[in-house]
Order: structure tokens, then C-alpha cells, then sequence
């Protein structure tokens, strides 16, 4: 089998375009510095919006260089499953609920999940 073997070029690994009659974009590079002292350099085309903050390795937010920072938007914060309970019942209702389903328990008539 070995002797047999077919030799050829793997799909994917080697590209037979050539770069020839190829126009690039003009492209920048844009400087970041992280408050860490890292320095981050990417390349942009020269018609796209560069973002002021870019996310660092370190994960740290580093700034686009002689660029002021943004202001911070005020979010609102994140609703939690009691939160939502509470726009669909009162504390009293669930107070009421809660005394229920403690007498059904402590009658037998619920079995406990795990």
C-alpha cells in the first residue's frame, strides 16, 4: 500500500492565486494604550470608524491614543427573577402563597423535590 500511496496537494493548505493585479485598501494603524502599560496596534482601512476603547489582553480597556474617553452611558441594572416576581405579585400575595403550600406540605399532600 505505501508504494500506491497518491501524492497531491491538500485542499485548503496552498492558495494558487497569485497577488497580482490585487489593489489593498489604504489602510492606518491605530495605537492603544492600556492603563496596564500595554500598547495594542491594529490595523484600520482608512474609511472605517475607529472605536476610542479597545478590549487588551489583559482585559483592561485601552484607549485609542490622543482620543479623550468616552463618557459612560448610564445603564439600568440588571432585573433579577425577584424582581420580576415582584411586577407579578405583591409581597402579600406571595406571603399568602407561601403559607399554602407549607400547610399542603407539612399535610402530606406534597411529596418534597430534590
Amino acid at each position: 500500500m505505501p508504494d500506491r500511496s497518491l501524492r497531491g496537494m491538500s485542499i485548503g493548505s496552498k492558495s494558487m492565486e497569485s497577488d497580482e493585479g490585487v489593489d489593498f485598501a489604504p489602510r492606518f494603524q491605530a495605537h492603544y494604550d492600556c492603563p496596564n502599560g500595554h500598547t495594542i496596534i491594529l490595523p484600520f482601512s482608512t474609511e472605517a470608524e475607529v472605536p476610542p476603547l479597545w478590549e487588551c489582553q489583559c482585559g483592561g480597556e485601552a484607549l485609542l491614543r490622543d482620543a479623550e474617553r468616552p463618557e459612560v452611558k448610564p445603564s439600568k441594572p440588571q432585573r433579577t427573577h425577584w424582581d420580576m416576581l415582584l411586577e407579578r405579585r405583591t409581597v402579600s400575595e406571595l406571603e399568602e402563597l407561601l403559607d399554602e403550600r407549607l400547610e399542603l406540605l407539612r399535610a402530606g399532600k406534597l411529596r418534597r423535590s430534590a
